[in-house]
């Protein structure tokens, strides 16, 4: 029979009482987590399956990166620690909205632990550039390492992290395992998990056990994740809270947009077979409304020269962002194909479709547009963020709209300032609950109870 890692003895114990990690770092005898060992748990016949097709992706990397010069060889190479003398801890986000999401937690974290030293991670070169671009004292940003295990012990004995910080679904089964057999905790916040992924989950329960049996603290992101998650087998007592992150983001201030914003649609994040309903919807809405206007910002935007055929072909004069065009109130379109703007046009937008709904992706979350005021439009797929779209649409905080006919009909209803302001009052209402802030203090209280002296004054921030 199989044991569970969470039950299992922990790797040593000091004459202290304190239970030690690798290298002589010891956390609180106090807290409920336990080291995972080497053995046992993680030697499951779809663990060694998982290490090996790691081990050989990752020298496929390792020949690529000496064959020619390659920015993901990142992912193999140990992290320069951030400058300071102070504890480390290591956040992973897996792109620009992940890692954009969880600027209250390294909020909250800074505040906390004015010594605290970060080392952030994201899989995506461009949500690597976000956070540098934030200019962070005391943290190192790079790429998230490879998942086998000869990258990921050069990656934690140069880091030597006191907690790891996974912000949404980021269960790599190697980092975890790793992490929880030096004694780090890992702590999940904002996680999210579809029926789908734990059906694939339960297909590999040995995996399952071993990735299920390192989290420390998991903050669910909706009551359907939190049921999922406890019946792949997460104690009780090692769930906190809910926590949406992104609705803690909050809004930036930007720059104006040339055209007037009652009047500006932006359809925020749309996936390949969308653009073309979206520009049909457009075109028949701006045949009724010639002062419409439409900012298109596909959620990948390596998708450019698609998503310009797509504009072309729906017979729409357009300018592009990536060329360094700026919006122009005299064309129809405008596609806006670079990372990091977004809140530009959501603050530009009174109307804002979000995408991923009108063809099966889930959808993305409602908090973006509702934090500027934006009118909310969205297809059916919502699954990523049901129960906020559950609570927009009983409230009328947001339309649902199911093809171009009846896209075209909302967007032609919403344009005008007085309806947009009833919708955003109606959508900051509904949303109200989804506050991240409870459930972040109650992070930092349980990271200064799993972590113990390394990171204490979080306890002391929280009881402030």
């Amino acid at each position: 029979m199989r044991t569970h890692p969470a039950t299992c003895p922990a790797a040593g114990t000091s004459a202290a009482g304190e239970r030690e990690r690798p290298g002589g770092r010891r956390f609180a005898s106090g807290s409920s987590r336990t080291i995972a060992p080497s053995h046992g748990p993680w030697q499951t016949k779809d663990m060694v399956l998982y290490r090996f097709l790691m081990w050989l992706a990752g020298l496929s990397l390792r020949l690529r990166a000496a064959l020619a010069p390659w920015p993901g060889a990142e992912r193999l190479r140990a992290p320069e620690p951030p400058e300071g003398a102070g504890p480390v801890v290591w956040l992973h986000g897996a792109s620009n909205g992940e890692l954009a999401a969880a600027r209250p937690v390294i909020a909250a974290l800074r505040s906390a632990l004015p010594g605290l030293r970060l080392v952030v991670t994201a899989n995506s070169l461009s949500g690597r550039d976000l956070v540098q671009g934030w200019a962070l004292p005391g943290t190192a940003v790079r790429l998230a390492p490879h998942d086998d295990t000869r990258t990921l012990k050069r990656f934690l004995d140069a880091a030597r992290p006191a907690a790891l910080i996974v912000i949404e679904n980021e269960l790599w089964p190697n980092r975890l395992r790793l992490a929880a057999a030096r004694g780090i905790p890992v702590f999940c916040l904002a996680a999210r998990i579809s029926e789908r992924s734990a059906g694939a989950w339960r297909r590999i329960p040995g995996l399952a056990r071993s990735v299920i049996g390192a989290i420390t603290w998991l903050a669910p992101q909706d009551t359907a994740s939190r049921d999922r998650f406890r019946a792949l087998g997460l104690p009780e007592d090692r769930i906190g809270p809910l926590m949406v992150l992104k609705s803690a983001a909050g809004a930036i201030d930007a720059a104006p947009l040339p055209c007037p914003r009652a009047t500006t649609l932006l359809a925020a994040s749309t996936h390949a077979g969308e653009e073309a309903i979206v520009l049909a919807a457009f075109k028949r809405a701006l045949a009724a409304r010639p002062d419409l206007r439409l900012i298109l910002a596909p959620r990948h935007p390596r998708r450019r020269a698609e998503v310009e055929a797509a504009i072309r072909d729906a017979g729409l004069a357009f300018a592009t962002r990536s060329a360094g065009a700026e919006p122009d109130a005299a064309l129809p379109v405008y596609l806006a194909d670079t990372l990091g703007e977004m809140d530009r046009w959501y603050a530009g937008a009174g109307m804002t479709f979000v995408g991923g709904s009108l063809v099966d992706r889930g959808g993305h979350t409602p908090f973006e547009p509702a934090a500027h005021g934006s009118a909310i439009l969205t297809g059916p797929h919502v699954a990523n963020a049901a129960p906020a779209y559950a609570a927009l649409l009983a409230a009328g905080g947001a339309i649902e709209v199911t093809d171009a006919a009846s896209l075209a009909a909302a967007i032609l209803g919403l344009a005008d300032s007085r309806a947009q302001v009833r919708q955003a009052e109606a959508a900051a209402r509904a949303l109200a609950p989804f506050t991240a802030g409870a459930a972040v203090a109650a992070f930092l209280a349980a990271l200064a109870r799993e972590t113990g002296p390394p990171l204490k004054g979080a306890a002391d921030a929280v009881q402030a």
